[in-house]
């Protein structure tokens, strides 16, 4: 069975056609909408085995980056997104798509924890490949995955921080660190470039307490195929982001 994925799309996002194209080769069959067509048409989400919400820019970033979805997605569909996460189906979001799931108060997933995704600690955008280390055997996502996943961030508001820093030690104990920045197979401690935006724990992307929701900053969608590495010509190609999607899409098949 191909599970269908349910891509939202809102004005300034530009990564929906690369993650149709990621799902679609893990035995997905995705469908990109607006948040304007779901709400004209009403259309139900419980026809849907996966959520995805991609990178991009939304709504320009104003008020910061996915606010405005977020509070969109909240106004129009708060509803259909707890019934979704509650049900146990993927949710992924990449990039803006993560910014937007925090701000609508979906991850963390613990209400104890006050977290927000905020400016990169240097001060300035950061549009380049990175190395990943999947943490996290609770979050569907990077259950079993082993090696490193590089691919491109292109974000300046990708530093994860806490109200209170134990709450990233909360999350190490609860095993909800799903991913963290890497440097030649280890963790980057805080250093810059390979953690590109100072997140504590050198946190990549995180998961609810549920191991269902998974939202991170680097964008795997844009490594699925070999020639994509920058250095594929001299013979890199290992760290695809494939893999990722795959979890996703095998654990959709149950619904």
């Amino acid at each position: 069975m191909q599970p269908r994925a349910l891509i939202l799309h809102a004005n300034g996002i530009n990564r929906d056609l690369d993650v149709a194209q990621a799902l679609e080769l893990a035995g997905a069959q995705p469908e990109i909408l607006h948040l304007n067509q779901l709400r004209a048409a009403a259309t139900p989400w419980d026809q849907y085995q996966m959520l995805v919400i991609p990178g991009g820019f939304s709504y320009a970033d104003a008020l910061g980056g996915g606010r405005l979805f977020a509070i969109d997605l909240n106004a129009w569909f708060s509803d259909q997104l707890q019934a979704f996460i509650a049900a146990g189906k993927p949710v992924l979001g990449i990039c803006n798509g993560f910014q937007v799931l925090v701000k609508a108060g979906v991850l963390p997933g613990r209400p104890e924890l006050k977290t927000t995704l905020t400016f990169n600690e240097n001060g300035h955008f950061e549009c380049r490949w990175v190395e990943m280390l999947p943490r996290s055997q609770k979050c569907l996502w990077t259950r079993g995955l082993q090696n490193a996943i590089t691919c491109p961030v292109a974000h300046g508001e990708g530093q994860f921080v806490f109200s209170d820093p134990a709450g990233a030690d909360l999350l190490a104990e609860q095993d909800e660190i799903a991913l963290i920045y890497a440097h030649r197979g280890q963790p980057a401690n805080g250093r810059y470039p390979a953690n590109p935006n100072g997140s504590i724990h050198d946190i990549a992307g995180v998961c609810n307490p549920a191991g269902n929701v998974l939202g991170l900053m680097p964008h795997p969608e844009d490594h699925i195929f070999q020639h994509q590495h920058p250095r594929w010509t001299r013979g890199e190609h290992t760290g695809s982001g494939l893999q990722l999607f795959i979890n996703g899409v095998t654990f959709a098949r149950q619904f």
